[in-house]
């Protein structure tokens, strides 16, 4: 579900948004640039999901091998 939402910005801003966003797209934009600040995503259960990604998991465990390794030669 949407909600309107009236914004006062300045009339320079105002017309940048219309020049290089375009009308029937600023409402897009602005919600895209604020939801990270104001949405807080589920941490555990993203990490769960990745967990469950079998592939993902075996590739990340790889890296983390050679990753260890290359420090062990650095340190040696």
């Amino acid at each position: 579900m949407q909600k309107k939402l009236t914004v006062t910005v300045a009339e320079e801003v105002y017309e940048g948004l219309h020049k290089t966003i375009g009308r029937r797209k600023i409402s897009k934009f602005i919600e895209e640039l604020v939801r990270p600040h104001v949405i807080r995503p589920d941490l555990e259960s993203a990490y769960a999901e990745m967990a469950g990604d079998k592939r993902r998991e075996k590739e990340a465990l790889e890296w983390a091998e050679v990753t260890f390794k290359d420090m062990n030669h650095e340190t040696a």
